[in-house]
């Protein structure tokens, strides 16, 4: 006789634009059932409002639930950083594993090595998805054999950048010409643009360190796509990416493929053979 085997019980912290495109993207996978949306307490009525329009039967909070019966098989963060200390770390202890897409958040140590002690202490692992970019399996093979330097330079249209310390600097409606609003470390970069670096965060993670890893950021209004490029170099040889990426419609400061990292984080949890 063939077992079933149960769907995967999904909780998904966050739920704004990136935690609604994944709700959608999932609807109709009958290995992945989406039990629970935790938000903060303002965006409670949005969110309920959200899960309603998509008809989804789901337990709307501002905690997770972790008790008898209600106990998620897997979390997912998309809600910024302060989610990751809220919500992230408690599951951990639980036992419970995680994906986390506010990589960026990891600048801070003293989280890395909170999160850290926390699936060790609940013997559940904590899942850094790729997000916005791609060739991170590769970089961190690449890791094994020795890096000599790693560099991420991120391009977006000028608007892209509103909401960061660049506003301060330039006239982002008016740019005529690419301008570099930032170029340092990597860890530097994800404290000063914490909305917009989750990829250099991971980049880094993946290869050289958060120190080590140099970062260029820019401005540029001759791109309508988030652009973002790796350089690496090391005993492997030399490893260049370029990727073009299409802005999630909802949200132009993330890439669409974020979206679609998380729904592959979730599927490969749920299915018995994953790549």
């Amino acid at each position: 006789m063939t077992r079933v085997q149960a769907p995967l019980t999904l909780a998904v912290v966050g739920f704004g634009a990136i935690g609604e495109a994944l709700a959608r993207a999932l609807l109709g996978d009958d290995r992945v059932r989406l039990a629970q949306v935790v938000v903060s307490p303002a965006s409670l009525d949005a969110a309920q409002a959200a899960c309603a329009a998509l008809a989804l039967d789901v337990r709307v909070a501002s905690t997770l639930d972790l008790g008898p019966g209600q106990r998620p098989d897997l979390v997912v963060e998309c809600a910024g950083h302060a989610a990751v200390l809220a919500h992230v770390l408690p599951a951990l202890r639980a036992g419970i594993p995680c994906a986390m897409a506010s990589v960026g958040a990891l600048h801070d140590a003293e989280l890395f090595a909170q999160l850290e002690a926390a699936a060790q202490e609940g013997g559940a692992r904590l899942q850094l998805v790729s997000g916005a970019i791609g060739a991170i399996d590769a970089l961190a093979a690449a890791r094994f054999g020795g890096l000599d330097e790693v560099t991420y330079v991120g391009r977006k249209p000028p608007l892209s950048w509103t909401g960061t310390p660049a506003e301060q600097a330039f006239d982002l409606a008016r740019l005529a010409s690419p301008q570099v609003i930032f170029r340092g470390s990597a860890r530097e970069a994800a404290r000063q643009f914490p909305k917009n670096a989750n990829v250099a965060a991971t980049v880094s993670l993946a290869g050289l360190g958060l120190d080590r890893t140099q970062v260029e950021l820019v401005a540029d209004p001759g791109v309508t796509r988030n652009v973002h490029a790796v350089i690496a170099r090391g005993a492997f040889g030399r490893l260049e990416l370029q990727m073009e990426n299409l802005p999630l419609a909802a949200n132009p400061k993330t890439s669409a493929l974020t979206v679609y990292s998380l729904v592959r984080a979730v599927r490969n949890a749920a299915v018995g053979i994953a790549i």
